[in-house]
């Protein structure tokens, strides 16, 4: 695969494809605290295999491109300095570990991808890369990866640290992380490895699996890897660090990347940043597809829509929200008085996110308020909201894409799995009336089915240069 002259997606029409991502988490509240409390919302299921397998049949039927699962390792404890409220709202704790949900919905599905979230603070890379080529067995070459590097103490603190890693020292660590994970699935067994001879006995050619021989700052690993060659090898890498530091790890690292901004115009110059990233690290920009963050609120018609929204808001927990507000911004929000402005902040959580609301101006053009970061988040988290009937969302839709030049949307929930079937149901028909979403899936693995060009890295993906494959070419 080769990333030059690499266009964006169009549809038969030749109009630009939007794709979709879903964005789900293995807890009960994701992005809309208190919204788990509505009658029709099957969020408490979430401990159940059949709500997942449910949730990756209405995707596949509305040919989704994935399904991207958030993860947190440790409780949101900024907000007072402790849990409590966490636990009380359910604000992504309890939460469970989204690998283990995946073969199940690959078992009922055919098409969709899976992007999933892993740390690469407080997990070896050589376990880890394991279960990504098993997965990427399992499913047939449909796995993402969506690496973070951390952004919760509470996190580090129970993996007995007292604190976690500056914030750009937690990307130079997940550099190297990058790498050995890279070696493992990229450069230690050759295509042709796997003999399976049953008439010899041989099932592996010694010879063509090689040792990596890492020694680095924070790790060494220098034997084999343990996986033969999967459909992707490397799966497809997910990335949403938006800070100058994240970007840079993206330009470097991703082929796809998650964004969430409240307007067009701090969409269109994240867009722009990510993109320019993309082009330092030696790649084409289109090399990368952009997903930003977007929740839908739709029905039959736009008066049946803000109905819907206008439900909604009865069940908005806005402590709730404060909670993970606070954990994302790394800022205790418990001690401002509601209607105090967030100014200048410094901060070692998500510095994107505070860079993002301290850009954005609030609902009477001021900056924004601790209340109006409460009632932001109640209905579909950090994201913007488009509420409308099946065509008006579809137009919106259409408008972000155009106005900002992202590929996608990762399409958060209000209720679940409520939200995703409205969306197949009104919005999916009238993109393809449109001529902007597919109508058939692509083949192939994940990263073709983004890319049409392949199943593996592209040769200017930092990752490429630890294929056995082109090793071998320079050695010649």
């Amino acid at each position: 695969m080769t990333d030059h002259h690499i266009q964006p997606p169009t549809t038969p029409a030749g109009r630009r494809e939007i794709l979709f991502n879903a964005f789900d988490m293995n807890c009960v509240v994701h992005q809309s605290p208190g919204l788990w409390r509505h009658p029709e919302d099957r969020a408490r299921e979430y401990n159940t295999l059949r709500y997942w397998t449910d949730v990756a049949q209405i995707l596949e039927k509305g040919l989704f491109d994935g399904l991207f699962i958030a993860d947190v390792l440790g409780p949101y404890d900024v907000f007072a300095a402790d849990p409590d409220a966490a636990l009380h709202s359910g604000a992504q704790v309890p939460v469970n570990d989204p690998f283990l949900l995946v073969s199940a919905m690959a078992a009922v599905t055919e098409n969709l991808g899976f992007g999933l979230t892993a740390g690469t603070a407080y997990e070896h890379p050589y376990p880890f890369a394991r279960r990504l080529g098993t997965l990427d067995h399992l499913t047939g070459g449909r796995v993402g990866w969506n690496v973070v590097t951390g952004y919760l103490p509470s996190a580090a603190q129970n993996m007995g640290q007292d604190d976690q890693l500056e914030h750009d020292a937690r990307y130079d660590h997940a550099d190297e992380y990058m790498d050995v994970v890279y070696k493992l699935l990229e450069g230690s067994w050759e295509d042709d490895a796997v003999v399976a001879d049953k008439s010899t006995g041989v099932f592996t050619d010694a010879s063509k699996v090689h040792r990596i021989e890492h020694e680095g700052q924070h790790f060494k690993t220098p034997g084999i890897s343990v996986v033969e060659p999967s459909p992707q090898r490397m799966p497809v890498v997910y990335q949403a660090g938006a800070s100058t530091r994240g970007r840079a790890f993206a330009g470097k690292h991703a082929e796809a990347v998650f964004i969430n901004s409240p307007t067009k115009e701090l969409t269109r110059q994240s867009v722009q940043r990510i993109r320019q990233s993309v082009v330092d690290a030696g790649r084409d920009p289109y090399s990368v597809r952009i997903f930003a963050m977007q929740t839908v609120v739709t029905g039959a018609d736009d008066a049946a829509a803000q109905a819907k929204y206008e439900e909604l808001t009865r069940y908005i927990d806005p402590i709730g929200g404060l909670v993970l507000m606070s954990g994302w911004m790394g800022l205790d929000l418990s001690r401002f008085d509601l209607d105090q402005p967030i100014g200048d902040v410094e901060s070692n959580a998500i510095q994107s996110t505070v860079e993002t609301f301290q850009k954005a101006s609030g609902r009477e053009g001021e900056p924004w308020t601790v209340r109006q970061l409460a009632e932001w988040v109640g209905v579909g988290g950090f994201g913007p909201v488009i509420v409308g009937g099946g065509e008006s969302a579809a137009r919106q839709l259409a408008e972000w894409q155009d106005e900002t030049d992202i590929d996608g949307f990762n399409l958060a929930y209000h209720i679940t799995p409520g939200t995703f079937e409205d969306i197949v149901e009104f919005v999916v028909p009238e993109l393809q009336k449109l001529g902007r979403y597919k109508t058939e899936y692509a083949p192939g693995t994940l990263r073709n089915k983004l890319f049409g060009a392949g199943d593996h890295l592209p040769e200017r993906h930092h990752g490429a240069q630890f294929q056995l494959r082109r090793r071998h070419t320079a050695q010649v």
